[in-house]
C-alpha cells in the first residue's frame, strides 16, 4: 500500500512536463523498442520500451532522458531492467492501479459527504 510520502513522490515526479510525457507514452505504448538481434534469447515484454527509443522522441540528450527515467523509477511508477545490452522500461501497473484507487476513494468520499460540507446540492 502506498503511504503519503510515496504518493507525494509520484506527484512530484509527474509534475515535470517532460517526465509526464515520457511516462504517458511508456504507459500508453507510445514507443516500441527493437529486440536485441545480437541476443535473440533475451525475453522482453511486448509492453517494454528502451531508453534509446524514448530519447529518439525528445530533443534531449540520452543522459537527460536517463535522469528523468531515474526519477520515474524512484517514484516506483516505472520499472527498469537491463537485458542484453539494453535497458527496458515498463509502467509499474500495480502502483498506477493503487494510485487510481486512491482517486476513486476520494471521489466516492466527496460524493457521499458533499452535503455535509456544502448543504443540499442540486444535481443537474
Amino acid at each position: 500500500m502506498l503511504d503519503m510520502n510515496q504518493k507525494i513522490k509520484i506527484f512530484k515526479a509527474l509534475g515535470n512536463e517532460t517526465r509526464f510525457l515520457i511516462f504517458k507514452n511508456i504507459f500508453t505504448g507510445g514507443y516500441t523498442c527493437s529486440i536485441d538481434k545480437k541476443d535473440p534469447k533475451v525475453k522482453v515484454s511486448p509492453h517494454a520500451t528502451c531508453v534509446s527509443t524514448i530519447a529518439e522522441h525528445f530533443e534531449f540528450s540520452l543522459p537527460t532522458i536517463s535522469k528523468h527515467l531515474k526519477e520515474l523509477r524512484e517514484a516506483n511508477i516505472v520499472t527498469m531492467e537491463k537485458k542484453g545490452n539494453k535497458i527496458y522500461i515498463e509502467p509499474n501497473i500495480e502502483t498506477v492501479r493503487e494510485l487510481g484507487g486512491c482517486f476513486t476513494t476520494l471521489v466516492n468520499n466527496f460524493e457521499e459527504n458533499r452535503e455535509l460540507f456544502f448543504g443540499e446540492v442540486a444535481i443537474n
